[in-house]
This record gives C-alpha cells, sequence and structure tokens, in this order.
C-alpha cells in the first residue's frame, strides 16, 4: 500500500521565474532568488515577505544563507558572487568569481568555505576567512557545471552535476575528480546525497527524463526512475521521511519511496515549470521554485515515532531501525527540569516497515509500528513479530488486548487477542479513528464516539476534529481542534438509561450523554495526557501547561517543539521527546494534581489527607487553584505567600489577620489597604491606626473631618507641617479657622504671592508685613518688579474698603462660635453674608479700628517677629512678578494631599447702611446646645448615635 502522507501548503507566493531556494536551520525562512535579478527573505509560518535585495538586473541562478555569519551568498549571471548580512541588508563582500553565469554554490558546513560552479566549466573553493581568496580550481568538466552538492556524511567530499552528461565526485585536497559516473544520455542538471545512515547513494536528474540513483562506494547505478515527460530540473533525498523527491519542466514534482523506490504521488500546483528544490533536516517542510512563483509545503507530521510505558521504558524509530532505552539507568539526581537526559540506547533491530507510529499498548507487553498502509505489533523487549496487517491507522484500546485499525477511508476493524471481532463502516465514512474510552471516529460530518463493546453510536458531534483524549476513569475528555481545545465531562449513567429509554436515542446519538457545560480555550494542543482530572499538554507557542477545573497553569516555557510521553506518578515527573529523538523532564508533583482533581470532585475529605504530601513551596499554586474555584478561606489557610495571604484576608474582611501581617510586613502599601478595609467596615479606631502608620495625611483629615473631630483635625495640622506636607497643614488650619498658622505656613514655604493674597483676603491686619517681605524676595531677582508691589499701608487708596477690612477681620474673631453639625442647613453661606451690617453697633470693634487708622502712620512697615524669622528661613528668590495669583494653594511635588481652593468671602462696603440686621430664629439656638463639647471621640464613633456632631 502507499506511504501515507500528509501534505499541507504552508506559503505560495507568485513571482518572476524562481531559480534557487534555501531553507533556514533556526529561523521559518525561505530564501528565494528570482531571473528577474532580485533575492526575497519570506517567513513561511505567517506568509509574509521580510526582505527584498536588489541584487543586479541579471538572473540570480544561486543564493544560499551562511547561518553562522548571518549572511546571504548569492551567484549571477553578470559572474558576481556577493556577500550580504540579511539582518541589515548591507552588502559585506562582492567579487568576480567566474567567467560565465555562476549556477551553484554550496557552503561547507563547518569551515569557511564556499563552492560555486559554473558555465565556464570549473567550479571554485572560496576562504572567506582569507579574504575570500580562491584557495582551489576543480577542473574536468566539458561543460556547463549545473549544481554541486556536498556529501554530508563525508564533508571533505563533493560532487557535481554537469550538461557534459556526467556525475563527477571530488575531494577537497584535489583538483582532479576521485571518480565519475555515467549513464544518462543527456546532460544531468542535478543531484543530491542520501543522509541515511545506511546507504551510500546519491541521486540525479538529466534531460533524459530520468532520475538515477547511484552507489557512490561501487559506482553503479542502483535504480531508475521513470515517469516524468520533461526534463528533470530537481531531485532531493527527504532527510526526515522515506522520500525521494523529483521535479520537472512537465509541471509536477513525483514523490517515491526510498526503500522500495515505489511511486507515491504526484503533487501539480499549476505554476509550470519546476526548476528547484529545497529540503533540510530536521523539518518536514520542502520548498519548491517554479515558473510562476514559489510554494512550500510540509509533507507527514514532525511528531517522532517514540512511546513510553509506564515503567519508564522509551522506545523509538530513526529512520527504520528501532531504539530503547529506560530511565532506570539514571538516578533521581541525573535528572533536571529541562535537560536532556544521558540514556543508554539499545539498538532492537531494522523494521520491515518505514515507521510513522509507534506506540506501546496500556500493560507495555507490545508495542505497534505503522506505517507505509500496513502495522506490525512487535513484543515490546524482544521485538518479535506478534502480528500484522494493512492499517492507515492503528489505535489500542483501553483492554490491553483490544485495538481497532483504520484499513481505507470506509471501514474500521477491531481485534481482540490478535483476532479480528467484527468490523464496521461508519457512517459518513472514516477519515480517522482515536482511541479512548470510547472508540472515536473522525469523518466528513464531524467526529462520532462508538462503543468498544457494541459499536453502539453514542453521540456524534459536530466538530472537525484533530485529536481526542480521555481521562483514565473516562469521565473527562478533550477534543483539540486546529485552533482550540474542548473539555467535556461524560455521563455514563445517560447510556445505561439509553437502555431502558430508547426515547433518548436520537439520530445524533444520545440525547446529554456529554455535559452542557463546555470549557473552549483558544489554544492549539500538540499533544496532551491526563493525570486524575488535569489534562496536561503543550501548545503551538512551545509551553507545557495544565488544565484543571477551568484555569490554566503553565509549568515551563519550552526552547523547542517537545511532544508528551508519559507521566511517571513515583517519580512526580512528565518527560517529553522531541524531533532529535532526545528526552527531557519536567517536575510536576502527582500530591498537586491529586489535591487538585479531589477538590474538582469536591471530595475534601480526600483533599485534606492529600495537603500534608504537599511540600510548602507548592502550596501557594494550590492556594490560587483553591481561590479561582471559590474556596479563599481554604486558599488563605493553605497559601504560604504573605502578599497572598494578605490579599485573600482583605477580600474575605478578616481585619484581624490582616492586622498581623500588615505589622510582620511594615510596608506602607499594606497599612493604607487595611486603613481602606477598617473604614468601610466602620472600625474607624483601626483605620485611624493605620492610616498613622502610613503616614497617610490625606486620609486621616478624610477620616477626622468626616468625624467631626475637631482635636484630630488639629494635631494633624502639626504633624503634616513637621513633615513638610504643606497641602494638608494648610487645610487642617484653615477648616479648624486657625488662619495665622494657614499664612505662616505659606511664608515658610516661600511661597510669598500667595501668602500676600491669603492676608489680604483673610488676615488683612497682615498684608502689609507680608507684602514687604514678598518686596525682599522678589527684589534679589528683579528689582523693579518688586518696586512696583503696592504696601496697603501706605498706598490705602489703591485698596479700598481696607480700614473696614480691618475692622471685619476683628469683628470675625471675637464672635466666632460653635454650632453643632446639625445647624449646618440653617446658617447662611458665606457668600449670602453682609459682615459691614453683622458687626454695626458693636463700639469694641469701632474703637478697635479706629485704633488701627490712627496708629497706621507710625507703624510703617513693621513687621511682626515671628513674621520676620520666617521669612529669614527663606531660600529661594522668586519668580518675576506675573498676573495676580487666584487664593489658593498650588501643589507642589513633594506634597501629597489634594488641591484646596479658598473661597474670598464678598468685600466690606463702605458705603453700606451700619443697620443692625436682626437675628433670626435659627440665631436664636438654645445656649446649651452651643457649649456642646466639640471632641468627638474617634474610637467611640457612630453615625447613627452622633447625627448632631459639632465642628
Amino acid at each position: 500500500m502507499p506511504l501515507r502522507l500528509d501534505i499541507k501548503i504552508k506559503l505560495t507566493s507568485r513571482s518572476d521565474r524562481v531559480k534557487s531556494v534555501d531553507l533556514h536551520p533556526t529561523e521559518p525562512w525561505m530564501l528565494v532568488s528570482l531571473y528577474v535579478g532580485n533575492v526575497h527573505i519570506w517567513n513561511h509560518e505567517n506568509q509574509t515577505l521580510l526582505k527584498t535585495l536588489e541584487v543586479c538586473d541579471l538572473p540570480v541562478r544561486a543564493s544560499r544563507f551562511v547561518p553562522r555569519k548571518n549572511w546571504i551568498v548569492t551567484g549571477s549571471d553578470d559572474m558576481n558572487i556577493r556577500v550580504y548580512n540579511y539582518n541589515t541588508l548591507e552588502r559585506v563582500h562582492s567579487f568576480d568569481a567566474h567567467t560565465d553565469y555562476i549556477r551553484s554554490l554550496a557552503v561547507h558546513p563547518s569551515q569557511p568555505l564556499l563552492l560555486s560552479s559554473s558555465d565556464d566549466m570549473l567550479i571554485k573553493l572560496w576562504n572567506w576567512d582569507k579574504k575570500w581568496e580562491c584557495v582551489q580550481v576543480f577542473e574536468g568538466h566539458s561543460h556547463y557545471v549545473m549544481q554541486i552538492v556536498i556529501n554530508p556524511k563525508d564533508n571533505n567530499q563533493f560532487a557535481s552535476a554537469s550538461l557534459d552528461r556526467t556525475i563527477k565526485v571530488w575531494s577537497l585536497g584535489s583538483s582532479s575528480p576521485n571518480f565519475t559516473l555515467e549513464g544518462h544520455e543527456k546532460g544531468v542538471n542535478c543531484l543530491d546525497y542520501y543522509s541515511g545512515g545506511d546507504k551510500p547513494y546519491l541521486i540525479s536528474g538529466a534531460d533524459d527524463c530520468l532520475a538515477k540513483i547511484w552507489d557512490y562506494q561501487t559506482k553503479t547505478c542502483v535504480q531508475t526512475l521513470e515517469g516524468h515527460s520533461q526534463n528533470i530540473g530537481c531531485v532531493a533525498f527527504h532527510p526526515e521521511l522515506p522520500l525521494i523527491i523529483t521535479g520537472s519542466e512537465d509541471g509536477t514534482v513525483k514523490l517515491w519511496h526510498v526503500n522500495t523506490y515505489r511511486f507515491q504521488k504526484t503533487l501539480n500546483y499549476s505554476m509550470e515549470r519546476v526548476w528547484c528544490c529545497a529540503v533540510m533536516k530536521g523539518s518536514n517542510n520542502v520548498a519548491f521554485g517554479y515558473d510562476e512563483g514559489s510554494i512550500m509545503v510540509k509533507f507527514g507530521r514532525e511528531e517522532p515515532a517514540m512511546s513510553m510505558d509506564a515503567n519508564g521504558k522509551f522506545i523509538w524509530a530513526k529512520h527504520s531501525e528501532i531504539q530503547q532505552a529506560n530511565l532506570k539507568a539514571l538516578s533521581s539526581s541525573d535528572i533536571k527540569d529541562g535537560e536532556r537526559l544521558q540514556l543508554s540506547v539499545k539498538d532492537l533491530g531494522s523494521c520491515e516497515i518505514y515507521p510513522q507510529t509507534l506506540k506501546h499498548n496500556s500493560n507495555g507487553r507490545f508495542v505497534v509500528v505503522c506505517g507505509d498502509g500496513e502495522y506490525i505489533i512487535y513484543t515490546a523487549m524482544a521485538l518479535r513479530n506478534k502480528n500484522y496487517g494493512p492499517a492507515l491507522e492503528f489505535i489500542w484500546g483501553n483492554d490491553s488486548s483490544e485495538y481497532a485499525v483504520r484499513e481505507n477511508n470506509t471501514s474500521v476493524k477491531l481485534y481482540k487477542n490478535f483476532k479480528e471481532q467484527r468490523s464496521f463502516k461508519p457512517d459518513f465514512g472514516a477519515e480517522g479513528i482515536f482511541a479512548g474510552h470510547l472508540l472515536g471516529v473522525k469523518t466528513s460530518q464531524g467526529l462520532a464516539f462508538y462503543s468498544w463493546e457494541n459499536l453502539d453510536l453514542v453521540r456524534r458531534i459536530d466538530i472537525n476534529a484533530k485529536n481526542v483524549f480521555w481521562s483514565d476513569n473516562g469521565d473527562l475528555c478533550c477534543i483539540t481542534t486546529e485552533n482550540s481545545f474542548f473539555i467535556l465531562r461524560y455521563d455514563q449513567t445517560k447510556v445505561d438509561e439509553s437502555k431502558e429509554n430508547p426515547e433518548l436515542i436520537t439520530e445524533d446519538g444520545i440525547t446529554d450523554v456529554f455535559s452542557e457545560d463546555i470549557n473552549e480555550f483558544e489554544e492549539s494542543v500538540r499533544t496532551g495526557l491526563w493525570v486524575g482530572d488535569c489534562f496536561i499538554y503543550t501548545n503551538s507557542v512551545n509551553r507545557l501547561n495544565y488544565y484543571v477545573g477551568g484555569e490554566i497553569v503553565t509549568v515551563a516555557h519550552l526552547d523547542r517543539t517537545l511532544y508528551i510521553l508519559g507521566y511517571i506518578p513515583n517519580d512526580n515527573r512528565l518527560y517529553l521527546g522531541d524531533k532529535e529523538l532526545t528526552i527531557v523532564s519536567y517536575s510536576l508533583l502527582l500530591s498537586v494534581l491529586e489535591y487538585q482533581t479531589a477538590v474538582m470532585r469536591q471530595d475534601f475529605e480526600t483533599a485534606d489527607k492529600v495537603l500534608p504530601s504537599i511540600p510548602k513551596e507548592q502550596r501557594t499554586r494550590v492556594a490560587h487553584f483553591l481561590e479561582k474555584q471559590g474556596f479563599k478561606e481554604q486558599a488563605m489557610a493553605v497559601t504560604a505567600d504573605p502578599e497572598h495571604k494578605f490579599e485573600l484576608a482583605l477580600n474575605l474582611g478578616n481585619m484581624g489577620i490582616a492586622l498581623q501581617l500588615a505589622e510582620e510586613a511594615q510596608a506602607e502599601q499594606k497599612w493604607k489597604q487595611l486603613a481602606d478595609l477598617a473604614t468601610r467596615k466602620c472600625n474607624f479606631k483601626l483605620a485611624q491606626e493605620c492610616l498613622n502608620k502610613a503616614r497617610d495625611f490625606g486620609g486621616l483629615l478624610l477620616l477626622a473631618t468626616s468625624a467631626g473631630n475637631g482635636n484630630m483635625v488639629k494635631q494633624l495640622a502639626k504633624n503634616a507641617a513637621a513633615e513638610g506636607k504643606i497641602n494638608v497643614a494648610f487645610l487642617s488650619n484653615f477648616v479648624t479657622g486657625n488662619k495665622a498658622e494657614c499664612l505662616q505656613l505659606l511664608i515658610e514655604a516661600g511661597r510669598l504671592p500667595e501668602a500676600a493674597f491669603f492676608a489680604r483676603t483673610y488676615v488683612p491686619s497682615q498684608a502689609s508685613s507680608v507684602v514687604a517681605l514678598w518686596k525682599a524676595q522678589l527684589g534679589e531677582s528683579n528689582k523693579k518688579a518688586a518696586e512696583s508691589l503696592a504696601d496697603p499701608v501706605k498706598y490705602d487708596n489703591l485698596f479700598p474698603g481696607l480700614a473696614a477690612s480691618f475692622g471685619a477681620e476683628k469683628f470675625l474673631e471675637k464672635t466666632a462660635k460653635t454650632l453643632p453639625a446639625s445647624q449646618y442647613p440653617f446658617q447662611p453661606r458665606p457668600e449670602e453674608r453682609n459682615v459691614t451690617e453683622e458687626m454695626a453697633g458693636f463700639q469694641d470693634v469701632e474703637e478697635d479700628v479706629k485704633f488701627e487708622q490712627e496708629d497706621g502712620d507710625t507703624e510703617d512697615d513693621e513687621v511682626e517677629p515671628e513674621v520676620v524669622e520666617a521669612a529669614a528661613a527663606v531660600e529661594e528668590p522668586a519668580a518675576e512678578v506675573q498676573a495676580a495669583p487666584e487664593a489658593e494653594v498650588v501643589s507642589e511635588p513633594d506634597v501629597e494631599a489634594e488641591q484646596l481652593v479658598v473661597e474670598t468671602p464678598p468685600a466690606v462696603s463702605q458705603e453700606e447702611e451700619a443697620t443692625p440686621t436682626p437675628p433670626s430664629k435659627e440665631d436664636e439656638v438654645d445656649e446649651q446646645q452651643q457649649q456642646v463639647s466639640n471632641q468627638v471621640a474617634l474610637d467611640d464613633y457612630d453615625v447613627s448615635k452622633h447625627q448632631n456632631t459639632k465642628f
């Protein structure tokens, strides 16, 4: 039967004629050189053109990556070789290499050497470490030398194909050929070496429409491949699959089996003639160049044929050779997360077919190899043949003696103890089969599940499934697609009920056999397995994750593509393999998985028993899981991370634990968070304590003013001033009526312009002294501006109503009284008051005003001692005079509290009548009510009990 091949187009680009293609070994890049003289670099993962180089106006027939130097080398019809840095696109070097068109380039895999061949019939060797000196010339061909290829098994040897109908094999140390292979009737265009270890072969393609396989040790032709109708332009041995690739000017690519030479498949992408192809070791990707562009396809799957049994025995296929390794030979100290295991490998022998999949059965006694349209069951220890047959796919059942095979796209057969039990043809065909608690069949209409026992349809799901994974107990099922995966819960009781109640069975199977609560995740799963109720998987971006309870946890970020092989509970380790057949391991504690599984099953008794076995360093991860499941109390008890525990305590409102953790940490942020919680819980005593420890003056001010605690506000004013929190200190003094201290704060802060306007508005008696300080400060930087400032006392004509404002200041000081909060709605707003009317008739005030006027000339610029002392502390000169600032405290970088805007009371008019205003009913407040204590103890504060709190 033909080799099973999955062929997927990864990139198609339309362009001018493509003369050569190459693949980068580490980046997802394809290099394309064109007949019009340009070179393109494509990203074949996202199908984007990354870079373009305009090399020359003539065809570029050869281009190659030099990854270790970050170079591209090109050979063109202008007979020059050019070297470019593919990161910067800078031309590194250029030189004349031949006297005719350059046909082919080959980069030595380890030495600083480049081979070039040309229509001048010469092959030249260049050393870039010697400034691109030509160190050797190979002569012997009598026509154009079309291609050169270095032997991957012996890097000192290379072969050349020429239109003189010969293939010559050379050594780097000799300018003459070692030997010549003849057999083609027309010119030879292309050739390639076989990289496998078992055959010393090379292949050639010629204008006689034939491809020939040569044994370069016996120098004989071992096989001729016929099938193309035009010249063969490219040939290749696939480095990973048992395939020979030939491309022709008839527009087709043909695939042949490397062992049997049987024709497998023809690819025709309707892009005219095929000129070149490129393959790369370690990859299933193949690039082709056509007349009308380039294309990249992926053959088969890159997942290696590897398997591990429950005891830690590995078995894998290296081409057709089967090898075995055992973990028991390693000590636990030799196993470290992410590091390759140094296993002792044992050869079991050669397989009769090319293995594409390899898998142990459930008890590990047998292993099946499937490939080439056949399957062979071997004993796992000695590789003895137990059974074989035709199969496109093979899966083991949960019973170790049971298995199923898909022979073609229409039928599936079930076997038990190596004997066929039954076969059936699923509705809508059989495009794939999946193992597990139920037999899964991929059809043209979706995914169908059948019972292993009687092949009854259990459920049909409309989904394009890529793979299916079942948990060990059969309760959970993961269905993966190309870009996402789904977690479903299977209910066996529904199957039992359907046997008694056939009405539950529809044409799509049993109703509600899978729960409607489906978890969908937008991730592409490569490989996976279940451990309990935890689904462990690797994804397309090389992360190792596991799913449990609707949440995804990342175990590790992988540096390359790895495939899960198995989990060994006794070792608490997960084992993975890569396409290079190396094994790595990651620690994944079984106790953690068992605990999470028990929580998901709501088996808290089991969870409590498992918890002591979980190491302390893993408990925080478990706590995060519990928190996401809604079990925050249990999470707080389990977590070992103080930060996490503090957050949980806040969420749960547990102030006791939060206070204890805050005291241990002594972190300002924690005190602030706890203060917020205490405020929400109306525990104002604790809130005050936390805000004090956090030095949160803004919060203390809010708390004190909200509670009406005047003494606390006054104390806060002192503390904030001592800490340099000017805004909070200013506002605290202002709301308690201590305007003199507000003025002093502004002076001490060097904010004299603001102090002057504040004094003019609220403390007019101090305006003259503050202006004097302002003039002195401003004079140091701008004398003219300082002289323009007017002293209110000397120039009273510029300040109408100044004398009346002195009287208003005294009046307000002597008549200030404290009222309970209950009287606030009945008091006039500041803009509604007329102070002139209110102070009319008060003789002591008028006498003070007269005294102020009489002594005004003698006081002159005399400044109070405390003001002078404060002015001396000012160090920084003020900026030049600008527009008059508003009466507000402007926030500075070191001030944490909010801005304070002070509203100016209405100016006192001299023309208003001095008629006393009769007291209103609201002013006739009971004398006892006015004498209620202003102090409200914050510790005993209760909003419901203190509705009439005074301030």
